[in-house]
């Protein structure tokens, strides 16, 4: 079992509120969800209305599989409008 850890560090720059960025957020976390099977959380920087951290965790019987698909969920985020992906951190074990 091969269970992968991303760490997305997240920039909303056009958002005005909290309100704002959350619906942003929200919408992000629903994409990567139904779009990779993976389950995703807000985990830092909950208070900032321009910052966001999100921790996204996959569990797979096969390590290349981990690796490819959290680095397909990198270049996912990078090509989104509205967020600047600042710095992501992988780990698996």
């Amino acid at each position: 079992m091969t269970v992968g850890v991303l760490t997305l560090d997240l920039a909303v720059y056009e958002s005005r509120s909290l309100k704002d960025k959350r619906r942003v957020i929200k919408s992000l976390k629903d994409r990567l969800t139904n779009r990779f099977r993976v389950s995703v959380a807000e985990v830092d920087h909950l208070d900032s209305w321009q910052r966001a951290v999100l921790g996204v965790a996959m569990v797979s019987n096969d390590p290349v599989h981990v690796h490819g698909s959290l680095d397909r969920i990198v270049d996912f985020v990078r090509g989104q409008r509205g967020l600047n992906l600042i710095d992501y951190e992988k780990r698996t074990c």
